[in-house]
Parts: C-alpha cells; sequence; structure tokens
C-alpha cells in the first residue's frame, strides 16, 4: 500500500478526549484521555495520516460556536505537536439528528467525504469509535470496524448489535498498538 494513501479515521469524544453528556463546550472542558494523542503519534510515525470524524451537535443546539470548536481543536492540535502527532484534518456535522442530514453519523456522508477527498479505498481504511453509529457508518462503506472501550464504548459493546468483523481495544493506545501489530504479521 502507498504510504502516502494509509489512513486511519477517529471519532473525537470518547476516543480522542474524554466525553461528556453536557457535550465538550470549551477548551477548558477538552481533554485528552491517557495515552490518545501519543498514539495518533505513533501511527502517524508508522506512515499513517489521521483524520477525526465527529458528530458537533452542540453547534446546532447552540450550546458552543465555531469559535469554540476551533479552540478546542487547536488544543488537540497543541497536544498533539508536543507528543511528534499530527491530524491531517478534522471533519465534523454541526446538525442535530433532526436535521436528517447525510454527514451526520450513523450516516456515511462525512465518511465518504474523507475517503474521496484522501482518495483512499474504504476496506482499507480503519474506523476507530466508542459508539455504535460511528462502527454504522463506517460498515456502510465497506471500512474496517474498530471499537474503544473509552467513552461510550462499554455501553456500546454491552447493548451488542456491532457489525461484523468490529474488532474491540481497551482504547485509542491498545487500537494503535493491536492495529500496528497486525500490520507487521
Amino acid at each position: 500500500m502507498n504510504t502516502l494513501k494509509k489512513l486511519v479515521i477517529l471519532d473525537r469524544d470518547g476516543v480522542i478526549n474524554a466525553d461528556s453528556d453536557q457535550f465538550i463546550k470549551s477548551p477548558d472542558e477538552w481533554h485528552a484521555l491517557p495515552g490518545s494523542l501519543e498514539a495518533i503519534a505513533r501511527l502517524n510515525q508508522a506512515g499513517y495520516r489521521v483524520v477525526v470524524a465527529s458528530n458537533q451537535s452542540g453547534i446546532g443546539r447552540g450550546l458552543f460556536d465555531m469559535n469554540a470548536l476551533n479552540a478546542m481543536h487547536a488544543k488537540m492540535h497543541r497536544g498533539l505537536a508536543a507528543v511528534g502527532g499530527r491530524i491531517d484534518a478534522v471533519f465534523f456535522c454541526p446538525h442535530t439528528a433532526n436535521d436528517q442530514c447525510e454527514c451526520r453519523k450513523p450516516k456515511p456522508g462525512m465518511l465518504r467525504t474523507i475517503i474521496e477527498r484522501f482518495g483512499v479505498e474504504a476496506q482499507d481504511t480503519p474506523m476507530v469509535g466508542d459508539s455504535k453509529r460511528d462502527l454504522e457508518a463506517a460498515a456502510v462503506l465497506g471500512m474496517p470496524t474498530h471499537l474503544v472501550l473509552s467513552g461510550k464504548g462499554k455501553k456500546t459493546q454491552a447493548a451488542g448489535g456491532l457489525p461484523a468483523g468490529t474488532q474491540i481495544h481497551n482504547d485509542l493506545r491498545s487500537f494503535a498498538l493491536d492495529f500496528l501489530a497486525e500490520e507487521h504479521e
């Protein structure tokens, strides 16, 4: 596989940073999960580009604005830079479920856009998430699905009904270790 074509797509809340039922609304509320930034750096060092695909309905609900979202992402990028990592792009859906848009997971529109923009094959592009909707959006496109047990992951696993072939990892750090070990088998 061409190294420029190697891509991993991550959900944000519950995968990279701590999640909250009250939404992450400001940089002060955005806290990286232990080992998550280092995991992204490890993927980068192995030749993977990393992209975030995140539902951000807090914007559509009026809980925070684009300036707050940009500030959260700036904090994430600074934290990554400090450990030698980077995220190549952040895609997000600002809509609420009532908007019935195509970009809000579990619909595959956002992931389809990422695959097209980066020129990768869906079947070669893993999606890592902590919710069933992350995995459902990926499965529709034939992407390998990976559930992390951080964030809402344990509840998601307990609820069952995951797409066939979903691999389960404790957190983003264990995903990166498992995924990169498989690559070298």
